[in-house]
């Protein structure tokens, strides 16, 4: 890593300070990476298929006769529809016993069509229409008019209002149990994904690591990395670097600064392969390493293994974040949120978005399963000074949790 003052960051003058981190990026030598993500498989029409069984098996032993999904993660997963939401309504009717249907504007169709990868019925609705009627309709010529229907968590009151105008005799709930049932526990052919997204952000680490310099904002450094997962094949999701009293900050402040012999510099990325996320945080040192930094590092590295180890199968939750907490609090960190210490979650889900249910948090009953898939990310924030986070995420075997990138031992080879 070098940090001596760069010719780069002596030309960085306020009036192109906005275009810092293009201009990095750009200049960089990128021609060494080479795209990872050939090999990566993409989900198929058979793994799709047994999403939709699994969905109905749930559906009928929770009594539910059909779920209403909007676009999102849930409807790409169970139908391989890639749509955006507006205030014309595109949805998923997913019957408890055959194919599903697809509502959508007239005008939509054929664009809906082409990432369809399920057999469905596509019904469709003008725009002087109340598409919630025609799912109304689809229910009622399955059946399934009078039995409870499942709304996935994420979909909008506007559209839940209607439908229940529209389909009276219907009962509306959550379709928790269903949608989270089947999402949550991860395939082998997930999981290779999200180990190829991993990879490729370890990998762009790598890159980036060694060529932060004195001078760079936390911009520069974030474009980098985005520069560098691009060539390496994966597709930037977010690539975050807090600089200095910044890193105290979980997800950062508002005001630039460049990073200065001794600032922590926090970083927090990932990308996507396929649709599948990787989620990997790293924290370091401009130069040599405080002692109290070295501390509160080397604290961190130890939660992140209290975690691993408090992650079993059966076990539930919530119990691996008051695993962390415990050791934390005999360190004098806290107690519980309180700063300093650890103010968020030990964990969160992960899949094909970055943050998924359930998480590693107190209070969480869920049990841990098999294909079930986290981040372990227990951070120690000191306001006004620093912060630090070692983020890796595990997915849980038959036999305990699997690391898909394995944590630095030391902060003196912190990638």
């Amino acid at each position: 890593m070098r940090f001596a003052p760069s010719r780069r960051t002596i030309l960085a003058a306020a009036a192109i300070a906005p275009f810092a981190g293009v201009l990095r990026a750009a200049d960089t030598d990128l021609s060494g990476l080479k795209d990872m993500t050939g090999g990566a498989v993409p989900i198929g029409p058979a793994e799709r298929a047994d999403r939709l069984r699994r969905a109905q098996a749930l559906m009928k032993a929770q009594g539910i006769g059909a779920v209403v999904i909007e676009p999102g993660a849930s409807l790409t997963y169970f139908t391989g529809v890639r749509w955006g939401r507006s205030e014309r309504l595109t949805c998923a009717v997913i019957p408890v016993a055959g194919e599903p249907c697809i509502v959508t504007p007239y005008f939509e169709e054929p664009s809906v069509r082409l990432s369809l990868a399920v057999l469905a019925q596509v019904r469709t609705w003008n725009e002087d229409e109340d598409p919630t009627r025609v799912v109304a309709g689809f229910l009622k010529d399955r059946g399934l008019a009078r039995r409870p229907v499942g709304i996935e968590e994420t979909v909008r009151f506007f559209a839940v209002d209607r439908l229940r105008r529209a389909a009276p005799d219907a009962r509306l709930v959550s379709a928790d149990a269903v949608v989270r049932g089947v999402r949550m526990r991860k395939t082998p052919a997930e999981i290779a994904l999200m180990q190829v997204a991993t990879d490729v952000t370890i990998a762009a680490y790598r890159f980036v690591h060694p060529r932060v310099e004195a001078g760079m904002t936390g911009a520069d450094v974030g474009a980098l990395m985005s520069a560098a997962t691009r060539r390496l094949g994966g597709d930037p999701e977010f690539s975050m670097a807090l600089v200095g009293p910044d890193s105290a900050l979980p997800h950062g402040g508002t005001a630039p600064r460049r990073i200065a012999r001794g600032d922590v510099v926090l970083m927090d990325c990932g990308c996507t392969v396929q649709g599948y996320q990787s989620d990997v945080s790293r924290t370091f040192v401009a130069g040599p390493v405080p002692d109290a930094v070295r501390r509160v590092w080397d604290h961190v590295a130890e939660g992140q293994r209290i975690a691993l180890a408090a992650a079993r199968i059966g076990t539930p939750a919530g119990a691996v974040d008051d695993a962390v907490r415990r050791r934390y609090e005999s360190w004098g960190y806290g107690p519980g949120y309180r700063l300093p210490g650890l103010s968020h979650r030990t964990g969160h889900g992960i899949g094909m978005e970055g943050h998924e249910p359930v998480n590693l948090v107190h209070g969480e009953t869920t049990r841990l399963a098999e294909g079930m898939c986290f981040s372990n990310e227990p951070g120690l924030y000191l306001p006004g000074k620093f912060g630090v986070r070692l983020e890796d995420c595990f997915h849980m075997t038959a036999t305990g949790p699997k690391w898909f990138s394995t944590p630095p031992e030391s902060i003196d080879r912190p990638v």
